[in-house]
């Protein structure tokens, strides 16, 4: 891990940002997106919904506190590559195994240091989400329009199915903490480790199953209720899961999903998505919950949304009405993007946020108990 050689962020629009090497060298091509969370960087870098994306750390100072062996919310580290502005020099934390450049170098992650992200956020901000390229070593000495070509020839966000990709391969169960009081389905579209944690607190019985898992499947668990996770790509290209998630709700099982697994409900229920300039993502996100009023500072990570009338119920669009009545019930402070969907005359609701919290405040963690009455009120 050399950090005295060169290394270049070629952005598809033809900027070029120079900083030093950071984890591995080489090249890392992605879509370039910023995190605005000042904590949590290992459990943003092991999100799966991170997958084929180079993350930015806004917050100047990462790796202060290393990384250890317990924090990870998943068994890889997802990231395509890896921006930072001051990369710690030392580790300054009990709990540590090694320093965060030392993972990331033994993983084959590359990153760069040293780069002005102040400046970089400022104009993914303004120029929008697109595909960039990390070069370190030899990779940044090969003449600048050849790595701005290979930057452009990469597949962009948009149409991509990524959640295959990331899912578990095999069902597997997580226990509950103390008596087993329901059993629940969930859709593993890229989840956290936190997320079943979550729900085996509540004594819920955990039946995780992979992306391409049928109905037939769900249904032989004999759940309580489905649960979609969080996870990376296109929602648009999920037309497998939106066709399990439309035989859920035209059995009328108690359905929650998160992240993607939101999108995916606004799919079902006819709703469009969209990708957004830039996303949004960070452990500061201020979302209002318009059925208590509250307002929530949530984790989020996602580029795209729900096409859904924020100011009225509207009936969902699919299915001759057969779905009823849908609200919009939180949104986002900083732009009226949608955050949430409930339906009125199924038992079904939907968060774009993180209510897992891993990392994140806790504000939002009331969501899994939210589930467990929409279950106790189908018993």
């Amino acid at each position: 891990m050399a950090d005295t050689q060169t290394a270049v962020l070629v952005l598809e629009d033809g900027r070029v940002f120079e900083g030093r090497p950071y984890g591995a060298t080489g090249t890392a091509l992605g879509e370039a997106v910023f995190v605005t969370g000042m904590t949590g960087y290992q459990e943003t870098l092991t999100d799966p919904s991170y997958h084929r994306q180079i993350v930015i750390q806004t917050a100047p100072h990462i790796g202060n506190t290393g990384v250890n062996d317990e924090d990870d919310e998943s068994l890889g580290y997802w990231i395509a590559g890896y921006v930072v502005r001051d990369a710690a020099r030392r580790v300054s934390s009990w709990r540590a195994t090694e320093s965060l450049g030392e993972r990331l170098d033994r993983l084959g992650i590359v990153g760069i240091q040293d780069v002005d992200t102040r400046a970089l956020t400022l104009h993914l901000r303004d120029k929008g989400a697109m595909r960039m390229g990390v070069f370190s070593a030899e990779a940044a000495e090969r003449p600048a329009a050849e790595l701005l070509a290979e930057v452009r020839a990469q597949a962009p966000m948009k149409g991509a199915q990524l959640a295959e990709e990331v899912s578990t391969k095999e069902a597997y169960v997580v226990r509950p903490e103390g008596e087993a009081r329901w059993r629940v389905a969930a859709v593993d579209l890229g989840i956290k480790a936190n997320t079943p944690r979550m729900l085996a607190e509540r004594g819920i019985e955990v039946h995780v199953l992979p992306a391409t898992a049928t109905f037939e499947e769900v249904a032989a668990v004999e759940p309580d209720g489905v649960f979609f996770s969080n996870g990376p790509g296109d929602p648009e290209t999920a037309d497998h899961q939106v066709e399990l998630l439309r035989r859920v709700l035209d059995e009328k099982i108690p359905f929650f999903g998160i992240c993607f697994g939101n999108q995916l409900l606004g799919r079902a229920l006819g709703y469009g998505t969209y990708k957004l300039p830039f996303g949004h993502r960070g452990i500061n996100q201020p979302v209002l919950d318009r059925t208590t009023g509250k307002v929530e500072v949530t984790s989020q990570n996602h580029g795209f949304a729900v096409d859904a009338p924020i100011d009225e119920v509207s009936t969902a669009p699919h299915g001759d009405g057969r779905y009823g009545r849908v609200e919009v019930s939180h949104i986002s402070l900083n732009d009226d993007v949608v955050e949430g969907l409930r339906c009125l005359d199924l038992p079904a609701f939907s968060v774009q946020f993180h209510p897992e919290s891993a990392a994140g405040p806790h504000d939002s963690r009331y969501l899994f108990d939210r589930f467990t009455t929409l279950m106790s009120e189908g018993d």
